[in-house]
């Protein structure tokens, strides 16, 4: 699932390259993939992009005569300029789903469901590789008319991040505390890889209660959530979006690791089992050795 660093570099490279540039052609493959039907993407013909901004993980695109597309990455979709090499996003996705690098190798590239074509020849695939349509677009005056960006809760990565908003979406909450963290509106942008990696680097259980943390592992987990964040973001930047899958999962500390040394303290990292995924922990570092149920296969 695309989550806040790699949204966030997406959107810089959207806008370095789309910004003054005016739509051409729409073509919209997969017909539910438009939310606001009275205005399809096609409505966008003619008009140029003046910014591309990010709100959690979704993008948004804003037009000269003010319109905004917002679109809505879900489980697997993602963008792509059309000729680009797609082996790497495809491989990338695979290994992040199965861990397994010749399923990688051999997995085919996502179809494209929607494409935005640009007066200067270029063009944006928008793609989906889930086994059902998670991708979503919206046309609207207003990014806060698409529901999943008015619930957000405040961002991580932004300047102006606090403690306060940090403890009101975690003191006295009775909710494990990876949850609260994937909660988007608690908080904007993380999901199953980078909460993996912030409690790994806070050394908090992922499945204790979010009300039974003391102020230590708060602090802790404070400063993890915002370094983790933050860091990931700044070194996502620049880089090319048929390569920021890959880039994220060659990152991961903990997260997709399953089997291999904890980098902290060299136990095995090992997989548990969360909601409808799975997820990775280190019990040394992270449960007291304790090890988390894994559902069977």
């Amino acid at each position: 699932m695309p989550e806040s660093p790699e949204v966030q570099a997406l959107a810089d490279e959207l806008d370095a390259r789309m910004r003054g540039h005016e739509i051409t052609a729409v073509d919209v493959v997969e017909f539910r993939i438009g939310k606001t039907r009275s205005r399809p993407p096609e409505s966008l013909v003619g008009q140029h992009v003046v910014d591309v901004a990010r709100h959690g993980k979704l993008l948004d695109i804003g037009f000269g005569d003010g319109d905004r597309l917002v679109v809505s990455l879900g489980r697997h979709g993602w963008a792509r300029w059309a000729g680009a090499d797609t082996a790497t996003d495809a491989a990338a996705d695979a290994q992040a789903t199965t861990g397994d690098d010749a399923a990688a190798v051999s997995e085919p590239p996502p179809p494209t469901l929607a494409t935005l074509v640009f007066d200067d020849g270029t063009a944006v695939e928008l793609t989906d590789a889930g086994n059902w349509v998670s991708l979503g677009v919206w046309v609207v005056d207003d990014p806060t008319e698409v529901p999943a960006v008015s619930k957000l809760g405040p961002d991580p990565a932004a300047a102006d991040f606090s403690r306060a908003q940090f403890d009101r979406a975690f003191a006295g909450r009775r909710k494990q505390v990876k949850a609260v963290l994937q909660e988007q509106e608690s908080l904007a942008g993380i999901g199953n890889a980078y909460s993996d990696e912030i409690l790994h680097a806070a050394k908090i259980s992922p499945v204790v209660h979010a009300a039974a943390l003391g102020d230590d592992e708060l602090d802790r987990l404070f400063d993890a959530t915002v370094g983790v964040v933050s860091s990931a973001i700044a070194a996502r930047h620049g880089i090319p979006i048929d390569r920021l899958k890959a880039t994220k999962v060659a990152a991961m500390r903990a997260h997709g690791r399953s089997g291999e040394p904890c980098p902290v303290c060299a136990d095995t990292i090992r997989d548990f089992s969360f909601a409808s995924t799975t997820a990775q922990y280190c019990p040394t570092c992270q449960t007291g050795g304790e090890l988390l149920p894994l559902k069977p296969a």
